[in-house]
């Protein structure tokens, strides 16, 4: 399972490369407004430093939610690099827009999905990546791990090579879930990535050695 990181802070997406497990990004308009990028240079050239901390791929959002709106946007942003990935939202002109980007070899991703109907459209557009929020799915009292496994036995059903970009990830137990399931990518903020590293045990036991050591 690869592993994207949820964010657009710099500083977070070098320590996560730096550990060696980073295979790409995730960001969206909050997530840029939360380091306090704005307007749309700015953005860009944010975008382009991104792309410049990782091999992978970098999801970029558009904010229309017209088909005119997204085609521009993500024209646009397909053009900052080879790397960025568009993310565009699942309605119906999402779905429009999704499959005109396919038609012209633009890779996308479609966000916001909270169910088996929605991915199974993305995929026949052809997404790239489609996003699950299992997080928001266990806020409403729903099972977000049940859309993973539909969506892995839809998909695998009929081949489809759309990949299970499983987002909105609280804690590690969704990361091991999703692994177990199946799901092609898990993005997570780096605390929850940090947090693999941990076991009570594995600290125990180097405390044991270390003591040993100085015997």
């Amino acid at each position: 399972m690869k592993f994207f990181i949820d964010t657009a802070n710099l500083a977070q997406i070098k320590e996560a490369h730096d550990l060696g497990v980073l295979d790409g990004v995730t960001t969206n308009p909050s997530l840029m407004a939360k380091e306090g990028i704005k307007g749309i240079e700015k953005i860009h050239q944010h975008y382009k430093d991104i792309c410049a901390l990782t091999e992978g791929d970098v999801s970029a959002e558009v904010i229309a939610t017209d088909f005119e709106g997204m085609v521009k946007e993500g024209e646009e942003l397909a053009k900052l690099h080879s790397q960025i990935v568009v993310k565009v939202p699942m309605i119906k002109d999402g779905i429009k827009a999704i499959k005109y980007f396919t038609n012209k070899g633009i890779r996308t991703n479609c966000t916001l999905v909270f169910s088996a109907g929605q991915a199974l459209l993305a995929a026949k557009a052809g997404a790239t990546y489609v996003s699950p929020f299992i997080g928001r799915l266990d806020d409403v009292s729903t099972d977000g791990m049940d859309l993973i496994e539909d969506i892995r036995i839809i998909y695998d059903n009929y081949g489809y090579e759309t990949q299970i970009l499983a987002a909105s990830i609280r804690h590690t137990i969704h990361i091991i879930q999703c692994a177990k399931i199946g799901a092609d990518v898990a993005t997570c903020p780096l605390s929850a990535i940090l947090a693999l590293l941990n076991h009570p045990l594995t600290d125990k036991g180097l405390a044991q050695f270390l003591a040993d050591a100085k015997k």
